[in-house]
């Protein structure tokens, strides 16, 4: 029974470190001190006297998603708000339920009092993954010259989306914007990729050496963390 609450700690600490865009030491500090590791995490990083009930929400997400899911449904049925209906799409989306997700997104674009940002952003990130491009450049049409799109992953999947549909010069302008040194390894891979799939294999080449000299300057825990993406540079290389 310690076992499994010692497991149930850290993986609640995993997901709020990745929830709130901590410093990846601090997965190594979860996962290698067992036990106290978690109890730093959360009294530096996430305890206090107003929040208690959030921690126990929280506790609750990791060990059973489904419920929180039930429990915002039955919230917005008895209150339907913006801020209800965003709750729920959101948990839909961390729950991978896609299509949920998508209907309540859209759902909080009919109240006009509200910014469409956020909502468009994740039904951006939503409409990708299920391979729906078109319905991606959509959604990017109304936040494209917004200051967040720029460098944004919606960017990233605006660009690519704009590849699959045949479009290779709109998504260049668009992929480029990823390319920033020590930054975006996956997304610069696949810039990388682009340039070799549409015959410009020197520039992808050289875009990969670029990733691979500066992942013999990186720590420890980020060559770890970025360990797969740096595996198929070299071995693109190696290809090349």
């Amino acid at each position: 029974m310690f076992y499994y609450l010692i497991v149930a700690l850290q993986a609640f600490c995993i997901y709020h470190a990745y929830k709130n865009s901590k410093p990846y030491y601090w997965y190594f500090v979860v996962l290698f001190i067992p036990v106290i590791g978690s109890l730093i995490y959360i009294i530096t990083q996430v305890y206090n006297q107003n929040d208690a009930e959030k921690i126990q929400e929280e506790i609750t997400t990791v060990l059973n998603p489904t419920k929180r899911i039930k429990d915002l449904e039955k919230k917005l049925e008895f209150v339907d708000t913006y801020t209800n209906r965003i709750e729920l799409a959101d948990a839909y989306f961390s729950n991978k339920d896609i299509p949920n997700a998508i209907i309540s997104y859209k759902k909080t674009l009919e109240d006009t009092v509200q910014d469409d940002l956020y909502a468009r952003q994740n039904l951006m990130l939503c409409y990708f993954q299920l391979k729906d491009y078109n319905a991606v450049i959509e959604q990017a049409e109304f936040i494209k010259d917004k200051s967040e799109f720029k460098g944004s992953k919606q960017q990233f999947c605006y660009g690519l989306a704009l590849n699959e549909l045949g479009k290779p010069d709109e998504a260049e302008a668009q992929l480029k914007q990823i390319d920033r040194p020590y930054s975006n390894y996956a997304e610069r891979l696949e810039l990388a990729k682009f340039y070799v799939e549409n015959n410009r294999t020197s520039e992808g080449k050289e875009l990969l050496n670029e990733i691979s000299t500066e992942s013999l300057r990186l720590t420890k825990p980020n060559r770890k963390l970025y360990g797969a993406t740096i595996v198929e540079v070299e071995r693109m290389l190696s290809a090349l």
